[in-house]
Formats: C-alpha cells, sequence, structure tokens
C-alpha cells in the first residue's frame, strides 16, 4: 500500500480526494506511531541495546535507526507510558486511529501531572474527557484543557490543588530547571529552557543592558542586507551570543581535565590572512573572520595546525594524559568514539587501547582514544569484543 502511494500521481486527484487522502494519511501516521512506539518499547523491555554496547534502548535505536537521540528517547519514553494499563484507553484510541499521537501525548502528561491525592476514579475521569475532548482540540487546546481537568471533574479537588500548586511553584523550580540545544545543521543552535522565575529575572536584566541601544550604533542596531531596525527578539538574541563569549572562563569548572574551553583548529594561513574555514571541536564549521576573532577572545583556544605545538607523546614517562594531550583528543574524536555515541569530548575519558599497566601501552596520541563512563567499561569489559573501524569509531559485541 505505502509503494502505492509512493508512486500515486497526485495531479489526477479532484480536491476532495487530495482532501480525503490528507485525513486518511494523518489517521496512518497516528497508527503507525503506535505501532512503532510499542514495538520500540519492547526492544527497552528485552534490552537488546545490551548485545551491541548501547547504553540504552533509546541509544541503540537512534543509531540504528538514523534518528536523533532526542527523537529516539521520546518515542521509547512514549512507548512505555502506551503500555501502562491505566493508559490503555488512550492506546487503543492511538491505533484505531481516533487521536493523534501529540495529543495522545499531551493527554498521558496531563493525567500523569495529577496530585498524588487523586484517587484512581478521577485520574480515569480526567484521562476519559480528555479522550473526548481531543474530537474537537487539538494538541494545544488539550494542553490548556489539561490544566484546569481537575475544575471540571473534581471540582472540590481541583480548588484546593490550587492553592497548594502556588505554594510549592517556588520550590519546585529550582529541581526542575532544564536546559535542551540542538543544532539544526546551517550554523545555528536552537533551545529551550526552564529555570525559577528570579532568574530569569536577573538573565532578562543582563540581556536588556547588553542590548542597550545606547551601547551600540545604528550600524549595530540595522540589518546589512535590507536596512531595517533589527527586531527586539534578533538584538536580545545577539546579546545573549555576546553574554556567552564574554564570560569569565577562569569561573568555570574543569570538566575531563580541561577547562570549559572552545577549540578552534584552523591552518596557520587561516590565522594569518583570515582566508579560509575552522573547525570547532564538536566538529562545526565556521568562517575565518569569526575564527579569527575567537582566537583573541578569552577562554578559546587557537589549535593552529603548522605553528608550534606542545609535546603530546609521553610514552611510557606518564600514565594519565596532559591537558595539551586531552585538547587534541578532543580535536580528533570530537567525542565518545564508541558508534552512534553522542557524548562530548568534556564527557569522557582518556583510554588507552593498549592498556598501559598489561600491555605496555604508551600514553599518546596514536594509541588512545576517548570513550565516555558507559563505553569505557564496555571497553574494559570481558564479556564484549571491541572493534576498531576503518573511521576510527568503535562497536562492541558481546562474545559468546
Amino acid at each position: 500500500m505505502l509503494d502505492g502511494l509512493g508512486e500515486l500521481s497526485l495531479t489526477g486527484l479532484s480536491d476532495d480526494q487530495v482532501a480525503g487522502l490528507v485525513q486518511q494519511l494523518t489517521v496512518a501516521t497516528g497508527r503507525l506511531t503506535h505501532a512503532l512506539a510499542r514495538t520500540v518499547a519492547d526492544a527497552d523491555r528485552r534490552a537488546l541495546h545490551h548485545h551491541t554496547g548501547h547504553r540504552s534502548a533509546a541509544a541503540w535505536y537512534a543509531d540504528t535507526a538514523r534518528v536523533t537521540a532526542r527523537e529516539a528517547r521520546r518515542l521509547v519514553r512514549f512507548g512505555r507510558e502506551l503500555g501502562y494499563d491505566a493508559n490503555a484507553p488512550v492506546a487503543t484510541a492511538l491505533a484505531a486511529g481516533t487521536v493523534r499521537a501529540d495529543q495522545a501525548a499531551l493527554i498521558l502528561r496531563a493525567v500523569d501531572t495529577l496530585p498524588d491525592t487523586v484517587d484512581t476514579e478521577v485520574r480515569e475521569q480526567a484521562r476519559d474527557r480528555l479522550l473526548a475532548d481531543a474530537a474537537h482540540f487539538d494538541a494545544d487546546g488539550l494542553r490548556r484543557l489539561g490544566k484546569g481537568i481537575l475544575d471540571v471533574v473534581a471540582p472540590e479537588v481541583g480548588e484546593s490543588h490550587e492553592q497548594k500548586v502556588l505554594a510549592k511553584e517556588a520550590a519546585a523550580a529550582a529541581q526542575g530547571a532544564s536546559l535542551t540545544m540542538y543544532d539544526d545543521g546551517h550554523g545555528r543552535t536552537h533551545g529551550t529552557f526552564v529555570i525559577p522565575a528570579h532568574q530569569g529575572a536577573m538573565l532578562r536584566q543582563a540581556i536588556h543592558a547588553i542590548a542597550n541601544p545606547q551601547r551600540h550604533d545604528h550600524n549595530d542596531l540595522k540589518d546589512p542586507a535590507t536596512g531595517d531596525w533589527r527586531s527586539v527578539p534578533e538584538r536580545h538574541g545577539q546579546a545573549f551570543g555576546e553574554l556567552i563569549e564574554r564570560y569569565p572562563v577562569d569561573r568555570l569548572p574543569a570538566t575531563g581535565g580541561v577547562n570549559a574551553q572552545i577549540v578552534v583548529t584552523m591552518t596557520l594561513d587561516t590565522l594569518l590572512t583570515g582566508i579560509g574555514v575552522a573547525t570547532l571541536d564538536n566538529g562545526d564549521r565556521i568562517d575565518a573572520g569569526t575564527a579569527r576573532r575567537l582566537a583573541c577572545e578569552a577562554g578559546i583556544i587557537p589549535a593552529v595546525l603548522g605553528g608550534p605545538s606542545e609535546v603530546l607523546d609521553l610514552g611510557r614517562t606518564r600514565r594519565y594524559h596532559s591537558k595539551a594531550q586531552r585538547i587534541a583528543l578532543g580535536i580528533r574524536d570530537r567525542g565518545c568514539t564508541a558508534r552512534g555515541c553522542t557524548i562530548p569530548p568534556s564527557g569522557c575519558h582518556a583510554h588507552h587501547d593498549r592498556q598501559w599497566a598489561r600491555d605496555h601501552g604508551h600514553t599518546n596520541i596514536h594509541d588512545c582514544r576517548l570513550y565516555c563512563p558507559h563505553h569505557h567499561r564496555r571497553a574494559h569489559d570481558p564479556a564484549y569484543q571491541t572493534v576498531i573501524h576503518a573511521d576510527n569509531t568503535v562497536t562492541f559485541h558481546r562474545r559468546r
């Protein structure tokens, strides 16, 4: 059927047929999402990731299916939640195509966030009411309804619950702080964060101070391409970037044996002429002008190829890697070398391919690699065979 859809000529369909096909495909997408989520959750239950040395079912799924780690974690969690007995009506509705995947996720979240004092009967009423509302509201509408669902199914509980929520918000804010960032592949990083209100006020004040028009001339405040005044969100975004670049690196703790610093790799010609490109230690490439500017900033380490460098081969004279070697390993490996792992260099250990104590390994760049703590344990686990591939990535296989 899917092959037939791929070959279907849409130009030969009427407007009503296209509209009907959109609806049918939307329903089918939700049903397939249910099937995929429950199957991935079953792979988690079977611990299939242990066979390949991955740290979790989400990491295994992300690697084998070539999806992002964020999407893999979301799907595994979604599949687990759909498998709970209390959520069976939601899973049934999704499998039948009467609710969409994002609607189902919102219903599960709304019921799960009800206070512990709410009994099972009220939870079921809230779930069923939101399932009924899903026929008339999208996910955003269900999110708003979910926040006040207790006022609908149990008003006497809802009033007292609101008072308790207001009293606990300040304490819960610190515990619930989070930050999520991801690169879009086009030179930009996107993110969302949740912080306590007082920290948000402090950040807002700092951004406003940096973005203050009195600190900038007209050229800074206008878009160079159009000549229009930059919008407030755009100026605030630039102020946020300046806040990050100007933060004193000596106030940051060391991680992985190296200060929290960005390494910019470039040729000597690029540094001197400003022509060409440079590479950050996470693999992103930037233009030469940005690289030269960053090389002058505090907290930036310019790794100039072709210029003078520190000794990186310590042989048998030292077991643990030096700071310079850790930086060089980060530039080369760009994080954990286990295939499919996304842990950055700052979260990795330096591992001797030939064990220093037993196999007379040397503390140099050629005989070492970066592993996250999970895969470092795998590398020393005799139950697993380690395979180093031509691209310097590693896979693990359980010995039979």
